[in-house]
């Protein structure tokens, strides 16, 4: 397995917004997740591409 996973509070902290907005990012499909029993993970491949789509934006 390549990728390694983050919790939602993980990518929360690191593109520093709430947890909420985390969620909404993954329901209107901008994160990838998955859910492992309870609890819901984030590749971080999701968060890259996610972010250099946000680059590509702006740029």
């Amino acid at each position: 397995m390549n990728d390694e996973l983050y919790r939602v509070e993980e990518v929360a902290r690191a593109l520093r917004i709430g947890r909420t907005k985390v969620f909404d990012l993954i329901r209107a499909g901008e994160l990838t997740s998955v859910k492992i029993g309870g609890s819901r993970r984030i590749p971080v491949s999701s968060v890259r591409e996610y972010l250099s789509r946000l680059i590509g934006e702006a740029a």
